[in-house]
């Protein structure tokens, strides 16, 4: 009887918690129901949308073809080959720093004319993505990727020929021209193949190794820049394009092949039609630049930002050697601590982005619509870790303090930094999608030209103020002018990115 009880009551009361279990699972089948419906609708509707624009579409939400459905082994292999190639081009940023006062002594030319040979490697890589991005847009990623490349070893190799000033700097500007691809397709590239969700995650596999090299540049110096260049070179021939206008075009031009109305390239209609087009592409970043207010607020925080890096780069080396009395291996070894920033913030910072974009996105009012100012948020954090990296780095070389004070100041500058870089690219491949490379092209142009004239007047910047001063100025600017950025952002940023607006952004 007891028995009999027991299984009664254990039957009353599993009845209604059955009855619960069964009306959570079934609202959860209907919210899951519901996303998936809205989810296909966002998908039919960008079939949609790239049919209009390209003349054909994928052949469905699925299409293996389509780069968002590419296997993850495979994306994650095309954004490592992007890695690889952008860590050597960027060692060669700062491969001279800890030698530039050997290079002042062999060039016989003074202190700001070697920052010269140094910066005109940025300067380069102001002019270089213009051309890069119009060829990117035009005819895909792959070839101008490998042909930019092949063109960076080739001048690359030209540097160290002879003992030359005129030759060091117009090899260097012409090596980093080249070098420039990877700045200014890899964002792009990445969001070609992630959607805008995974922005964070998909930027971490590509600025893994990158952020490496303006460490191991110094460290290694230009003998494994020379042995990786090769190997390097075969990899990246067998990068799969992933530009979906182009993939689109191209599949509709087989289909016009097989009707025998395409334009053949031994008629003078091609290449006409062709010149007209690199001519619009080449256009479209200046146009972005001059017309579009958001792109002109993004394009000055980002060159004040990698201005004020470009000058600790510079002068990094020469403070652990002339202040610490420092071998110049042993001071190209902080480095590393530069190294150690942008990675912590790449790896980790990236999740963390993509973590708050999700976040904001799921809010009801937004009712699961992306913005780019969700990014403004993570931008913050940025904001307030670079002045304070600044002053923490100054003042701990100022007074001479032990050297991991100082390396700790540079890790918290680089982490700020990194996340203000990395959720200002965000924002702009949210922004534009498809002209991203145009439009990243346009924000980097300060950017580099800030980084070419920074490093020129460090020495007088130190010898008159000192490291501390000398960075709480940088550090006080940054605030006067940074640190607004992302509250405008965030409460203006609608209005902003419709200022300037014109059709032919956009196509």
């Amino acid at each position: 009887m007891a028995s009999d009880e027991r299984k009664e009551h254990g039957g009353v009361l599993s009845e209604p918690m059955s009855e619960t279990n069964a009306q959570l699972s079934a609202e959860n089948r209907e919210e899951m129901g519901e996303q998936a419906d809205q989810l296909d609708a966002e998908a039919e509707k960008r079939l949609a949308l790239l049919h209009e624009l390209y003349g054909e579409t994928w052949d469905g939400p699925d299409d293996p073809k389509d780069p968002y459905n590419w296997p993850e082994w495979r994306k994650f292999s095309i954004g490592i080959i992007f890695s690889v190639g952008q860590l050597v081009t960027l060692m060669s940023a700062s491969v001279m720093a800890a030698a530039l006062g050997n290079i002042s002594h062999d060039l016989d030319i003074g202190a700001s004319t070697a920052q010269i040979t140094l910066s005109i490697y940025f300067m380069g890589l102001a002019i270089g993505p213009f051309v890069i991005a119009a060829l990117g847009e035009m005819d895909g990623r792959k070839n101008v990727w490998v042909a930019s490349n092949v063109w960076y070893i080739l001048w690359n190799s030209l540097c160290p020929i002879v003992k030359s000033k005129v030759l060091m700097i117009v090899s260097r500007f012409l090596a980093a021209t080249g070098a420039a691809v990877g700045v200014v397709l890899t964002g792009p590239v990445m969001a070609d193949m992630y959607h805008a969700k995974d922005r964070g995650k998909s930027l971490a596999i590509a600025s893994f190794l990158p952020y490496l090299g303006p460490a191991l540049g110094p460290i290694i110096g230009g003998l494994v820049v020379q042995l990786v260049q090769w190997p390097w070179l075969f990899w990246i021939l067998s990068i799969k394009e992933s530009y979906t206008p182009v993939l689109l075009r191209r599949k509709a031009a087989a289909q016009l092949n097989q009707s025998g109305d395409s334009l053949s390239p031994a008629k003078w209609p091609f290449w006409r039609d062709a010149i007209s087009r690199l001519a619009t592409y080449l256009r479209r970043p200046a146009r972005l630049l001059v017309r579009r207010l958001i792109i002109q607020v993004i394009s000055l925080t980002l060159g004040l930002n990698f201005g004020i890096y470009t000058l600790m780069l510079s002068t990094f080396a020469t403070l652990w050697i002339e202040r610490y009395q420092q071998s110049s291996l042993i001071s190209s070894l902080h480095y590393l601590s530069i190294a150690i920033g942008f990675c912590l913030a790449s790896q980790v910072g990236g999740r963390i982005m993509d973590a708050i974009y999700k976040r904001l996105q799921n809010l009801p009012k937004y009712e699961g619509e992306g913005r780019p100012e969700f990014r403004a948020s993570y931008m913050i954090s940025g904001m307030i870790l670079v002045p304070a990296g600044l002053f923490w780095y100054g003042w701990s070389a100022e007074y001479g303090i032990t050297w991991i004070m100082v390396d700790i100041g540079a890790v918290i500058f680089c982490c700020g930094s990194s996340i203000l870089a990395q959720s200002l690219l965000a924002y702009t491949l949210d922004l534009f999608g498809d002209v991203g490379a145009s439009a990243n092209a346009a924000t980097r142009l300060l950017s580099n030209l800030m980084g070419f004239v920074f490093p020129i007047f460090a020495p007088q910047l130190y010898d008159r103020l000192g490291y501390g001063w000398g960075n709480s100025l940088l550090a006080f600017i940054f605030v006067a002018l940074g640190i607004p950025v992302p509250m405008v952002l965030w409460f203006w940023g609608k209005r902003l990115r419709g200022m300037g607006k014109t059709q032919h952004d956009d196509n």
